[in-house]
């Protein structure tokens, strides 16, 4: 008997002795694990933001586009950007995105500037009221300041009095302050007048002065050729024909290397000749009347003059077709290139399907089924031209494409190509369109044929589905109950 107590008790303390080994191994290895979680804590609080946090918002809120990272790259001059906040009322959105600032360069410093120690420091720079968290972006002695209101772009409610923010423009904003700031030449554009010509879209226009491109305006009547500073003309919505004598002065500003961007359309009075026979040059015939697109794939909102063309891949075109956005093209003239000419080369940019034609009609047309005397497509609604010389055209054959209210269907699509023309055009390629992002939505633009297919899977097909399955779930189960009896 006491042999056995004695081989129990020797078991019972070889079995403690591993019962705390084996917990002090397992101690160890946790401590071990912790000291190791420690460590790479530590060095991933030390990496920059963008190593650390990933951008899953729809709209990319909290992304920079490789525009702005061409532009800070170039930096070779000290940026500062001064954030004027109260302590605690740091917008989470604009100091992820200066972070991201400050991390790609070494010449971009951000310091923050509260008001209640700082009180008069803004008054040096802007005589604007000055919220918190606006910015002020300075380089030696130029600056430039940069509100909320221009950041989070919205409007005002007239039935509350409250602000509504539609838009977050931080990148766009910022890339443009640091742009300005460090440049000591810029864009000069000059708008063709003289002919009944429209205003530019206020949209249109506030995107030129944000891409710190210059306008003025000219009238090719009173000057004996064009500026020499001037490096771009734009020709919008003209109403009524250029004289012979202006055609010969933009047709050798373009053969001289000059550069040309068009945005005129089908007119009342049949067709604008002179303006394009600078086409005509080219290769490219203007055919009179409205194009309408019979292939419900093409037009939008069942209305087939409200065309959907295809886009071709092109410098200004490809960041559309990445996203998969439509350019809507209302209102247009269709254009037919015959080839290119001993003067340069054409690319049709926007184009219409085959069952499309120009109605004679124009602004009359009463129909819009095929009629005698209208003109068979397909059509380039956008074309560009490369002058032998370097000169340049980019041509739309739609001056409504641009209006607030088509610009809104397209998602801001349509502006941007306009941006993205332009920019090419004076040769700033990283100045193309940083867009501004949606707080809230963006229009879904889709064919009338698509939309007509949705409706008939959602009102018909997708209900008809379910009841049939639901009748054979019944089906089953009764017949599953009458062979168990």
């Amino acid at each position: 008997m006491n042999k056995l107590k004695n081989l129990l008790s020797s078991g019972d303390s070889k079995q403690n002795r591993q019962a705390t080994k084996g917990g002090s191994y397992s101690l160890a290895i946790t401590a071990v694990v912790l000291a190791i979680l420690v460590v790479v804590n530590i060095f991933a609080s030390a990496l920059s933001s963008s190593l650390t946090k990933y951008d899953i918002s729809s709209s990319k809120l909290y992304s920079i586009t490789s525009n702005t990272k061409v532009v800070v790259n170039a930096l070779d001059q000290d940026v500062t950007i001064y954030w004027i906040v109260q302590s605690g009322e740091e917008d989470d959105v604009i100091e992820n995105l200066l972070s991201k600032y400050e991390s790609l360069s070494n010449h971009i410093a951000v310091v923050k500037k509260n008001p209640d120690v700082y009180p008069t420091f803004a008054e040096q720079y802007t005589d604007e009221t000055v919220q918190n968290n606006s910015l002020i972006v300075e380089c030696g002695d130029k600056s430039r300041f940069i509100g909320l209101d221009d950041i989070y772009i919205g409007e005002v409610n007239m039935y509350t009095g409250t602000y509504n923010a539609t838009d977050f423009d931080g990148e766009g904003a910022i890339t443009s302050a640091i742009d300005y700031v460090t440049s000591e030449e810029y864009p000069q554009v000059y708008v063709l007048e003289g002919h009944g010509e429209a205003e530019l879209p206020t949209g249109f226009a506030e995107q030129i002065e944000k891409e710190n491109m210059q306008t003025s305006q000219l009238s090719l009547l009173t000057v004996d050729e064009i500026p020499e500073e001037a490096d771009c003309i734009v020709i919008y919505a003209p109403s009524s024909d250029i004289s012979a004598e202006e055609k010969d002065m933009l047709a050798d500003y373009v053969s001289s290397g000059g550069k040309l961007l068009v945005m005129a359309g089908a007119v009342e009075d049949g067709i604008l000749e002179n303006l394009y026979s600078l086409l005509s040059d080219y290769g490219v015939t203007a055919n009179e009347g409205v194009v309408v697109d019979s292939d419900r794939e093409h037009y939008a909102f069942g209305m087939p003059y409200i065309l959907l063309p295809d886009i071709a891949s092109s410098e200004i075109t490809d960041s559309l077709i990445e996203e998969n956005y439509y350019a809507i093209m209302p209102i247009s003239l269709g254009l037919t290139v015959n080839g290119d000419s001993y003067k340069g080369t054409v690319t049709e940019l926007l184009t219409t399907s085959y069952a499309s034609f120009s109605k004679a009609a124009g602004y009359n047309l009463s129909t819009y089924e095929w009629e005698e005397g209208d003109i068979e497509g397909p059509f380039a609604l956008a074309v560009s031209v490369e002058d032998n010389s370097g000169g340049q055209i980019y041509w739309f054959t739609s001056d409504e494409f641009l209006s607030e209210m088509y610009n809104a269907y397209s998602s801001g699509a349509n502006m941007d190509l306009a941006m993205n023309a332009l920019s090419d055009l004076i040769g700033e390629s990283e100045a193309m369109a940083i867009r501004s992002k949606s707080l809230n939505y963006n229009y879904l633009t889709i064919s009338d044929s698509t939309s007509s297919l949705l409706k008939v899977l959602m009102i018909g097909v997708f209900p008809l589905a379910y009841l049939g399955v639901g009748i054979c779930v019944i089906l089953r189960r009764k017949k599953v109950q009458n062979e168990s009896v």
